[in-house]
């Protein structure tokens, strides 16, 4: 990821586009067993921006509250969180002028096609929840978006929010 993309990534994870988010999990894992926590060294130092880090890590500590834990110097899991993003781009073509029909239903004409493309930032931010006694991954949530780079900075903490917390509606996950 270029140091560009680390600057833009989480000026808004939440732009006016929908923000998409996925989890998985060990099925084998008792949730119920994890109290406390504490953050990987990997995580405190995430390559991006340090104000978008600082929001990160308060957004996610919040949600971690919200869900019982606490923070410990000997925590039953780790939180370890990633960035990345990538740049997509987008087509889209529009036809003009010199159609029309015939007697039978035949198209006659020219015209012309314009093809319009659309490059943009998808910034993708994952937080896996680590078993510290087995140094294992047992959950992973991924909440990925276009960027909106113009976001002002009450709203880039807005959006943080509201999109860590999305991230963690599905923790712990539901018993089938």
């Amino acid at each position: 990821m270029t140091k560009l993309m680390r600057s833009l990534f989480l000026i808004g994870l939440i732009s006016c586009s929908t923000l998409k988010v996925t989890y998985d999990y060990d099925g084998q894992t008792d949730f119920s067993k994890f109290k406390t926590y504490a953050f990987s060294e990997d995580a405190l130092n995430l390559p991006i921006q340090q104000l978008n880090r600082d929001r990160v890590l308060k957004a996610v500590e919040k949600e971690m509250a919200a869900k019982g834990f606490s923070k410990s110097d000997t925590p039953d899991v780790l939180v370890d969180l990633q960035v990345k993003a990538k740049q997509e781009v987008s087509a889209t073509a529009t036809n003009t002028g010199g159609m029309y029909g015939g007697r039978y239903g035949y198209a006659y004409g020219g015209g012309t096609t314009h093809i319009d493309y659309n490059e943009y930032t998808v910034g993708s931010l994952f937080v896996n929840i680590v078993d510290k006694s087995t140094d294992k991954i047992v959950w992973q949530g991924v909440g990925s978006q276009t960027l909106d780079e113009n976001a002002s900075a009450s709203k880039r903490d807005a959006n943080i929010n509201e999109g860590v917390r999305q991230i963690f509606m599905n923790y712990p996950p539901k018993k089938k």
